[in-house]
C-alpha cells in the first residue's frame, strides 16, 4: 500500500557537545581565508570563472559574531528533529541545527545513504567557526561552511506541487543580508526527495550570491560525474618546495585519475583535496558515490546548480586525525559530494537587485557499476539515472514548484531568528512565503528595534558584555545621526571599521572614552586598529589596560561575563607575547579562571608563555600531559609549529592536524 507523504516531529538522542557562547568580541580582523587564489592566477581560468573569482569576496564576518564557546565533552542529549517521509525515503531533519539533513534512508533496502555521524561534535570549520560533519547542508553567504550551521531556521508546514506536504525551511542570511528558503518534498511513491532552493535580493542594490549544497557520503565510495577534467586548488612552493599558502592557485587535472592515481576513490588521495568538476555545458548535472556492490546515492538538479565537487580528507595522518577529530574514534570517515551555482566554492555570482535565483535539487538512492572505463563508467551511470529519475522529469518538478514557492506556510514547526523580521519592518519589505513575523524579535534585535523607531540607541540597563553590532549602510547611517553616546559610538565605529573607514572608527571609539562607563570594550577595538596598523607595542598596552579593567568590572562568574573574560584574555596574552611582555602575559595568565585555563586553547597558550620564559621543559611537560584545543580551525598549523619550536621530534599523531604535505 502507498503511504502518502507526511511530515512528523521526532526527538533524536546522541552523545553531542555544548555549543556554549558565542565570543562577545566583535570580529574585526580580516578573516583568515585559506581558500584564496593568487590574483596572477586568473589569467589561466575562463572568462566568467575569472570574473567570478575576484567578484565581492568575504572580508569580515560582521555583523555575526564567532562562535567558539563549544568544547568537545559529550553526553547523551535531546535534538529536536523533523522527519519527512513515504514509503521510500525518509529524511531526518534538524532545524535548529542549520536545517541539515542529517540522514536519508531507503526504506526498501534499509540502506543509509548519507554518511550519518553517530555523535554531534561541534569543530571550527563554519566561516565563524561552529560547525559539524555529516548529512547534507545548506552552504550560503560565501565561501566557507555558513554561518548558519548551528544555527536554528525557520520550519513550517507547506502545500506541495502535488497535493501533499512540504518542509520548508527558511532564514535571513546575514553576511549578505538575502533572505533565503529551501522546501523538501517527497512525491508519492518517489525514491528520490526533491528540494527546491530560493534565494532572494530585495534590495535596489547586486548582491554577491554563494550556495553550496555539501553531501557527506561514506569514503569507502568511488565518486562518479560527467566530467574529464577538474579544477584542483594548490599550493604554490616556497624555497625547498614547501607550501606556502593552502590554496593559492587552480589547475587542470585529469579526471579520473592524475599522476597516475585513480582520485575517484576518496582513499587514494594522500591529503586533503577538493576536485572541482568541470561538467560540459548541456550535460546533465549530477554526481553519485557508489559502494563496492554499485549501491550509493546519486544528487541531480536543474542547470542552475552548476557546479559538482568531491572534497577529501586523503590517507595522510592529518586527515586521519581530522576524521577521527569529527566523530567518535573507530567509526568509520567521510568523503564530501556537492553541488554549487559556481564551478569552483571560490567564486561569488552576481545577483540582480529585486530578483531572485531558484532551482530544484533531487536525492536517491542510485545502483549502477562502478569499475571499468571511465566514459562508459559514467555513460551508463548516467543512462541508470535517466531511467530511474530522467531530466525532463526534474525541469517538470522545478517548474511545478515554482508557483508554490510563494506559498504562505501553514503549520509553523520551528522558529529561526528575529534577524530576518527586523529588516523586513525596516524596509517594508513584501516576501511571499517566507514570512519574518514581529513574534520572533527578541532581546538582540531589541536595541536596534528602538534605533529604527525612535532614532537613538538605548544605553544598556545593566552592566554586561556590548551585544553585536549591525554593519550595512542604513544601519550605519541611523548610528551616525542618532544621539552620540558612548554607547553609540562604540557601535558607529564597529560599523564604520567593517565599511573601510578605519580613521573614522577609531576617532569614534576615542571619543566614546572620555565618557564611557565601560572602557574594555573601546580599548579592545582601538587595541585592534593598532594591530592592524603595525603598532604592536601599543596595541598590547591597550590590551593589557582593556583586560584590566573588564577583570574589575565583571559582575559575576555567568556565561556571558566567562566569555568575555576567556576572550579578551585570550587575545591580550598574544599581543603580550608577540611583543615579549612575558612578565604581564603570565599576570593575564594568574587573573584568568582555574576553568578557563584548563581549555585546550589556553593550555596552548600555557605551553607557548612558558617556552617565551625559557621553562622549555614546563613547556614540552603540557603537550606530554596533552591537550585538546576544541576550537582547532581547518588548516590552523598552531601546535605543530609551536611543538616544532620545542623540540625536532616527529609531532605525535594526536597532534597532527596538517592538511598539507611539507608542513612546518
Amino acid at each position: 500500500m502507498v503511504i502518502v507523504t507526511r511530515i512528523r516531529r521526532e526527538v533524536l538522542t546522541l552523545p553531542a557537545a555544548q555549543l556554549g557562547p558565542d565570543n562577545p568580541l566583535p570580529p574585526l580582523r580580516p578573516l583568515d581565508e585559506i581558500h584564496r587564489i593568487d590574483d596572477r592566477a586568473r589569467d589561466d581560468t575562463p572568462c566568467d570563472m575569472a570574473r567570478q573569482l575576484e567578484y565581492e569576496p568575504l572580508h569580515s564576518l560582521l555583523p555575526v559574531r564567532v562562535r567558539d564557546g563549544y568544547d568537545r565533552t559529550r553526553e547523551p542529549r535531546t535534538l529536536d528533529a523533523l522527519v519527512i517521509e513515504n514509503d521510500r525515503l525518509r529524511a531526518t531533519v534538524l532545524p535548529g541545527l542549520g536545517g541539515r539533513i542529517v540522514s536519508l534512508l531507503h526504506l526498501p533496502t534499509g540502506r543509509e545513504l548519507l554518511y550519518r555521524n553517530p555523535v554531534f561534535q561541534p569543530a571550527g570549520f563554519a566561516l565563524n567557526g561552529a560547525w559539524y560533519s555529516g548529512g547534507i547542508e545548506w552552504n550560503i553567504g560565501a565561501t566557507g561552511h555558513t554561518t548558519l550551521s548551528c544555527a536554528p531556521l525557520h520550519a513550517a508546514r507547506v502545500p506541495a506541487p502535488d497535493g501533499g506536504e512540504m518542509l520548508r525551511l527558511w532564514e535571513w542570511e546575514r553576511l549578505r543580508d538575502l533572505p533565503f528558503q529551501v522546501d523538501l518534498w517527497l512525491p508519492e511513491g518517489s525514491e528520490f526527495l526533491h528540494v527546491g532552493v530560493r534565494i532572494r535580493n530585495p534590495h535596489e542594490r547586486p548582491a554577491p550570491t554563494y550556495w553550496w549544497s555539501n553531501i557527506a557520503v561514506p569514503e569507502e565510495r568511488r565518486i562518479l560525474a560527467p566530467a574529464e577534467e577538474a579544477w584542483l586548488p594548490h599550493c604554490l612552493e616556497g624555497v625547498g618546495g614547501t607550501p606556502i599558502g593552502y590554496e593559492r592557485r587552480l589547475r587542470r587535472v585529469p579526471v579520473p585519475s592524475y599522476d597516475g592515481i585513480d582520485r575517484t576513490y576518496p582513499l587514494n588521495s594522500p591529503f586533503a583535496a577538493d576536485y572541482f568538476y568541470e561538467v560540459p555545458d548541456g550535460r546533465r548535472r549530477w554526481i553519485a558515490a557508489l559502494d563496492a556492490d554499485g549501491h550509493g546515492l546519486v544528487q541531480t538538479s536543474t542547470d542552475v546548480l552548476r557546479g559538482r565537487k568531491l572534497f577529501v580528507w586523503g590517507s595522510g595522518p592529518g586527515g586521519r586525525r581530522w576524521q577521527q577529530w569529527l566523530t567518535e574514534p573507530g567509526t568509520g570517515g567521510y568523503c564530501e559530494i556537492q553541488a554549487g551555482l559556481a564551478r569552483t566554492q571560490l567564486e561569488h555570482v552576481r545577483l540582480e537587485p529585486e530578483s531572485e535565483v531558484s532551482w530544484l535539487e533531487a536525492y536517491g538512492p542510485l545502483d549502477a557499476p562502478r569499475e571499468g572505463e571511465w566514459t562508459a563508467l559514467v555513460q551508463g551511470a548516467e543512462e541508470r539515472l535517466a531511467a530511474v529519475l530522467p531530466r525532463a522529469r526534474v525541469e517538470e518538478a522545478y517548474a511545478a514548484w515554482k508557483p508554490y514557492a510563494d506559498t504562505e506556510p501553514g503549520e509553523i514547526l520551528a522558529a529561526g531568528s528575529g534577524w530576518g523580521a527586523l529588516e523586513v519592518l525596516r524596509a517594508d519589505w513584501k516576501l511571499p512565503g517566507t514570512p519574518f513575523p514581529e513574534s520572533t524579535l527578541g532581546e538582540a534585535q531589541a536595541p536596534w528595534l528602538e534605533l529604527l523607531r525612535t532614532g537613538a540607541l538605548p544605553e544598556p540597563r545593566r552592566v554586561r558584555p556590548p551585544g553585536g553590532t549591525l554593519v550595512a549602510p542604513h544601519w550605519r547611517d541611523m548610528l551616525e545621526t542618532a544621539p552620540a553616546t558612548p554607547h553609540t559610538e562604540y557601535h558607529l565605529g564597529v560599523a564604520q571599521w567593517h565599511a573601510g573607514d578605519r580613521a573614522q572608527a577609531v576617532r569614534s571609539w576615542e571619543r566614546a572614552l572620555h565618557l564611557a562607563p565601560s572602557l574594555w570594550p573601546l580599548l579592545r577595538c582601538l587595541a585592534v586598529a593598532d594591530q592592524e596598523s603595525g603598532h604592536h607595542e601599543r596595541a598590547a598596552e591597550r590590551y593589557a589596560e582593556a583586560f584590566d579593567d573588564l577583570c574589575r568590572e565583571r559582575r559575576d562568574d555567568g556565561e556571558a561575563w566567562t566569555a568575555a573574560v576567556a576572550a579578551l584574555g585570550r587575545e591580550t596574552l598574544q599581543a603580550l607575547l608577540r611583543v615579549r611582555r612575558t612578565a604581564d602575559a603570565r599576570a593575564v595568565w594568574e587573573r584568568l579562571r582555574p576553568a578557563v585555563r584548563r581549555r585546550g586553547r589556553f593550555r596552548l597558550l600555557e605551553a607557548e608563555l612558558l617556552l617565551a620564559e625559557g621553562r622549555r621543559a614546563e613547556a614540552r611537560a603540557v603537550f606530554e600531559e596533552g591537550f585538546e584545543v576544541a576550537d582547532l580551525r581547518e588548516g590552523a598549523e598552531a601546535i605543530s609549529r609551536l611543538w616544532a619550536r620545542l623540540t625536532d621530534e616527529p609531532l605525535p599523531a594526536r597532534y597532527d592536524f596538517r592538511m598539507r604535505p611539507e608542513s612546518p
